[in-house]
Parts: C-alpha cells; structure tokens; sequence
C-alpha cells in the first residue's frame, strides 16, 4: 500500500486511535486479513466470523510486525476501532485509489472471469507494473485487499468484479471506480440466484454505467446481451469476438495438436499471430478481450500477440495441464463450474484427445435452479457429441442426471459411470488409466474435485498406474 500514517487513515475510514503511542507511524507494508499473511508494516483487518475471530490474534500480529489492527473495540495493542470494519475498509481503498496513477480496469462476467483477467494483467504488466486480483477474490472484501496492494509504481490495476445480486458490481465501481471496463459475456452461472439471463445482463451492464465519458467499455461482440449494454455507457465502446463489427477480432483460428489455440489477431493498429500456452478454444475470446483493454492502453498488435503468447496459467485449477511419467495427462480445472465453462472444458479435452482415450470427470454445478435438470443433462449429451470415451459423474442427485443425459444421447453403457464421491473416482481411474490417457476433472467449488486431480497426479508419480 501507499505509505499512510495510523493518524491519515482513522480520519479517512472515521475511527477511533487506541493503544497508539505515536499516530504518525506509518503503514509501509499490506493490508491483511489472514494472520499468517503479516510483514513488518501491515495492517491486519480484524474480520470476525462464524468459525474465526481475526480479534483474537491482534497481539500476534502486533509482534509480528502489523503497525495496527483495524478493529470493532480495543484490542489491548495498536489499533484504529470502527464501527464496521468492511466499510472501513471499503473506504480506505476508494481513498488508496483516488490517489494512485494507475490506470483502472475492472472486468465482470458469467465465465472465464478469472482466466481473462489473468491474461489481461500478464499482457498490462508487459508494458508497466500492473497489480491485480490473485486467484478469485472478486467480492467486497477481496477487491478492496487487492486495490490496497497498489503502490506509487503501479500503472494499471486490474480487477475482477463478481456478483451475487443486483447492486454488486455497482457498490465494487463504487469503492474502486473503473476507466475501463471489460463485460465478458451473460450466461447461466449463479441463474438460480438471478433469476434469469436478463437479470444477470442487468447486473453485469452496472459495470459499464459506471464508466466515465473519458473511459472505454470493452464488450463481446458476440453476445447479444453484452453488445446490448454499449447503450448503457457514456463512455467509448469497443467490441471484441469473431463479429465482423468487431473491433478487435480472431481470423484463421485453429488448434495445434496439443489443444492449445493459434490465431491471427487483428486490432485498429495492426495484426500479427498469436500461438498460446493455453489450452482450449474458449481462450481466444478471453485473448481477444486481453487484446482490446491493451489496445484502449497504447500497446501495438506485435506487443499484444507477444505478450498473449508467452501469457500461462497464474491461478490454481483452472485448466492446469500436468503429463505424468507415465504418459497420461491430468486436466485439472475443478476451481468451478457452470453449463459454459463445462462446454469449453468438454470441447479443449476433446481436442487435446485425438487418438488418445479421453476421460471427463465431472460434478455439480451449483446454483443453477430450476435449470440443473436441464443443464446436467445437456453436458452429460455434450461428452457423448464430443466423443469422450468414458464420463464419471461424481456425485448425488445432480450426477445422475450428467450420466443420463449421456446415457440417452448415445446410449453409452458402460462408456458411462456414476461414482458416490471423490474416492469412488480416484479408486475407478487408478484401476483403468493407461499411458497415453486424458483426464479432465471438473466442478463447481464446492464439489472439491481438486483431489481427484492431486491423488491422480500423485498415483503417477508412484508409478502406479495399471500396465495395459
């Protein structure tokens, strides 16, 4: 964070100094919600939650080096007390933000948020020092940390915004106000919490409301609902994806026989070809969607592909490609899932498999509502389109429903399983994986697919795979 005195920042969130001999001390190091977190210099936010109270280690932080605790009552060492500490925070970040150079952009979608959002900031930082939200801490507290975490020397701030709600993504413009802004698409993810399609469309376009007229709304082409939302905006509008009207657009686009995209990108100031590390179809919209916000910020077509093409994977289990010894490969993409990101997952192992057996390790995807009877099933139909060779559902009720769906597209038998949990699967692939396999692993969160990957991974290693 910039450097602030404990003084500056009870006057900016409107607290109260205790146990402080000298207001003056500055804050040098992050601002921190985790214990184990803390440098010399922090400021550890004191959350108190249902399992956890972050009060109860404000003496072990102090002696770890945090300056302060920022705190709802006396903590018996330095502290700033406020009346609620997320709002505090919130605050102290809309202040943070207000004073840097940085440029700021915020992104919001119903997938592949995290992956653009990563490639956006590997493409900024080529060019200058960038700053951006690790991982998936999208929400009100997130976002705040992650704004704190910028420094005189930071020039672009990237920021995912993710949503609940109406109203989400307008009190996160709120608290960091956005140049510019990047809507990815409208789908089904968190429906069961919307409503509907149009619901998420409206919650979704708060982002490009909140632009200034001097900013520049990033939207897909692609899909009618985003392009709908350059009425919404007074700022600049530029339109990535496939579309013609594009701004920024793919031509020749295809895979190499390792799955992962190539294509010749085109912007207003030139072409060139790109050739990802990343696998899978989907990445190139979320490229070209790198490619417009860098376009907006001065970089050529050349820097851009350069940058696209040396870009990796910066957050855990999202479509990690690991080869084991042995020869057969685990896709690891169990962060989440929805009916998009199950699709895209489905076609890149799809495309990593030819004249190899591929295998789809999928669960639930949450928060679907009155849709996951339809959406289970429609993935479940989608393996078999695809010629998977084999689908484990793992699971209850919703895996059921993905191994009928396949069941009745192609009438699998026994190219079609349905395990109980996690280990069921571990145990099903450690007895009939092969050298030379494809495994993809995926679900929503909550699922914890993530082990199966690991235990596969660590099988592997053991040399334990079955000699067939």
């Amino acid at each position: 964070m910039i450097a602030l005195s404990l003084a500056e920042i009870a006057a900016v969130v409107g607290g109260q100094t205790h146990d402080i001999p000298d207001p003056s001390v500055q804050v040098t190091g992050p601002v921190v919600r985790d214990s184990r977190e803390v440098v010399p210099g922090s400021l550890f936010v004191a959350f108190a939650g249902e399992r956890v109270d972050g009060h109860d280690f404000a003496a072990a932080v102090v002696e770890a080096g945090a300056v302060a605790v920022l705190a709802t009552r006396p903590v018996g060492v330095p502290a700033i007390v406020v009346d609620d500490v997320q709002r505090a925070l919130g605050a102290l970040a809309r202040h943070v933000v207000g004073r840097l150079g940085a440029t700021l952009v915020a992104l919001t979608g119903s997938a592949g948020k995290t992956s653009t959002k990563d490639l956006v900031a590997q493409v900024l930082r080529s060019k200058a020092p960038t700053v951006f939200t690790p991982g998936s801490l999208n929400n009100e507290i997130g976002l705040p940390l992650t704004a704190l975490s910028a420094t005189e020397e930071t020039k672009f701030l990237v920021l995912e915004m993710g949503a609940r709600g109406l109203g989400h993504i307008r009190h996160l413009t709120e608290l960091t106000p956005p140049r510019i802004g990047l809507v990815l698409n409208v789908g089904t993810a968190h429906i069961g919490e919307f409503g509907g399609r149009e619901q998420i469309a409206l919650t979704k376009g708060e982002l490009v409301e909140a632009l200034p007229e001097d900013g520049a709304a990033i939207l897909n082409a692609d899909d009618p609902l985003v392009r709908a939302m350059a009425s919404r905006t007074k700022a600049k509008v530029i339109l990535f994806g496939e579309s013609a009207e594009a701004d920024v657009r793919a031509e020749n686009v295809r895979l190499t026989d390792s799955g992962q995209p190539s294509f010749r990108l085109h912007t207003p100031s030139g072409a060139s070809d790109v050739t990802m590390r990343l696998y899978g179809e989907h990445h190139v919209s979320n490229a070209l969607a790198a490619a417009a916000v860098a376009h907006e910020l001065g970089m050529s077509a050349e820097e851009i592909a350069t940058a696209l093409s040396e870009a990796g994977t910066l957050s855990r289990w999202r479509m990690e490609v690991t080869e084991r010894p042995d020869g057969v490969t685990i896709v690891n993409d169990a962060y989440n899932a929805n009916p998009e990101s199950m699709r895209a997952a489905l076609r890149a192992l799809a495309a990593m498999g030819k004249g190899r057996r591929t295998w789809a390790v999928l669960g639930k995807m949450a928060e679907l509502g009155d849709e996951a009877l339809a959406e289970h099933d429609a993935v479940g139909r989608l393996a078999v389109r695809l010629n998977v060779s084999k689908l484990v559902a793992v699971g209850d009720r919703e895996a059921s429903w993905l191994q009928l769906g396949a069941y009745n597209e192609g009438s699998w038998g026994e190219e079609s399983v349905h395990v109980s949990d996690a280990q069921a699967a571990v145990d099903l692939l450690r007895s009939e994986l092969r050298p030379g396999d494809v495994v993809l692993v995926k679900a929503s969160r909550s699922v914890g697919l993530e082990s199966v990957a690991q235990a596969l991974l660590e099988s592997g290693a053991e040399g334990e795979v079955a000699a067939r």
